[in-house]
């Protein structure tokens, strides 16, 4: 595909047909002219509407559907973050997810260029909402996931009929093969943080701007895993800089599981690079990424902000997910709640005013995830004519 790209790090340009990684190491993303840039009039409410900061492509389908995700103020979170909570509820997407946001461009452009096979590697969210959109559009979609994949997992994208390839050996390795084996045969893989994943990915933050036009939020707080959402988001607020429509950047604020943190390790250390880690279990699993490929841009992003890169444990990620769905009504799967996790840390610590408006981007439904701290259900069996008297003695 013919689509511009730039290096974030050292400014080489190249083209999609490259490849997805400069050769300084670091990953391309697309490069685009924000000059000129408006916020749309027109009422299209889906991540098209910014169609003139994304590839060229003609979206069917699913694809069609992406985006336009309600952003819910949350007042009951104030006290605890400390300041004014607004909530992005990326589970309103077809698949649940924000991924949808990447897989609908990646998609969409793929077919466009004539490709009849997408690909991906993940054994989550990505690889459902890949073989969704891949079915929507009438291409086939190969899906390659570690060896031990659980099956339930893998039950839930083989609904959408991709082909599925349990792969041996060092999980990290594979994304890097994938694209090999893509340029090879003519797949087009949209993995974690490539080019046309994180263009669409940035609309995230396009519709956050736009919900707070002129101005910007405070903070963003959000999960990050292998750093292209995170990414895409730093690049969505720069792109709308250069265009006019804000004069600064919100304080960027990434969160990880502290059983698999590379990137807030990294930060702690006030490195500039992530290194991979040996992650361990955790609730969190859709984001315990040992190894991931835009945590570099992830930590220029927190530096170039203001903001920074916070890990929390399964305990408080817990707490925030009971909190999210108590407080909020927004039942989130447990990666989703680490961005409240991170927003209460960082609390603490001082990070928001009173007068902060702070976004958490709640990146997914929990209707998708094993419900690993479903509460006992306290319901009495009453008889009808007794109704009056039960609903008295236990609501007054």
């Amino acid at each position: 595909m013919d689509v511009p790209l730039i290096c974030y790090d050292c400014g080489n340009t190249a083209t999609l047909a490259v490849g997805a990684r400069c050769d300084c190491g670091e990953p391309y993303w697309v490069a685009t002219d924000p000059k000129g840039f408006a916020w749309p009039e027109s009422g299209e409410r889906s991540l098209w509407r910014y169609r003139d900061l994304l590839p060229d492509a003609d979206p069917t389908g699913l694809a069609a559907g992406a985006g336009g995700t309600p952003l819910v103020r949350t007042p009951r979170l104030d006290d605890d973050i400390g300041a004014r909570v607004h909530a992005k509820v990326e589970g309103s997407n077809p698949t649940g997810t924000f991924k949808d946001r990447g897989s609908a461009v990646g998609v969409a452009a793929a077919a466009d260029a004539g490709y009849e096979t997408v690909g991906t590697v993940s054994h989550g969210n990505m690889a459902r909402s890949m073989a969704a959109h891949a079915a929507s559009a009438g291409l086939d979609c190969l899906v390659l996931v570690p060896a031990d994949a659980p099956a339930e997992r893998l039950s839930l994208l083989a609904r959408h009929d991709p082909t599925i390839l349990r792969v041996e050996g060092d999980y990290g390795r594979l994304y890097d093969e994938s694209l090999r084996v893509g340029r090879e045969r003519g797949i087009a893989f949209v993995n974690s943080d490539t080019p046309l994943r994180v263009a669409g990915q940035k609309t995230t933050a396009l519709e956050i701007a736009e919900s707070f036009a002129p101005s910007v939020p405070d903070a963003v707080v959000l999960p990050v895993s292998s750093g292209g959402h995170g990414s895409a988001v730093w690049k969505a607020f720069q792109e709308l800089r250069e265009a006019g429509l804000a004069t600064e950047l919100p304080r960027l604020y990434f969160v990880q599981t502290a059983a698999c943190g590379p990137i807030a390790e990294a930060w702690e250390r006030g490195d500039r690079t992530a290194t991979p880690v040996d992650g361990g279990e955790t609730v969190a699993y859709s984001i315990a990424n040992a190894d991931p490929p835009s945590g570099n841009r992830v930590l220029a992003a927190a530096r170039a902000t203001g903001g920074g890169v916070i890990a929390v444990d399964d305990d408080a990620i817990l707490d925030a997910r009971r909190a999210l769905s108590t407080d909020a009504g927004l039942f989130v799967e447990s990666a989703s709640a680490t961005a409240l996790a991170g927003a209460h840390r960082l609390a603490e610590r001082g990070a928001f005013e009173g007068d902060d408006d702070v976004v958490l981007i709640a990146t997914g439904t929990g209707f998708t995830e094993r419900d690993v701290d479903a509460p006992a259900v306290d319901a009495a069996t009453v008889e009808l004519g007794a109704l009056d008297d039960a609903v008295s003695e236990r609501m007054d």
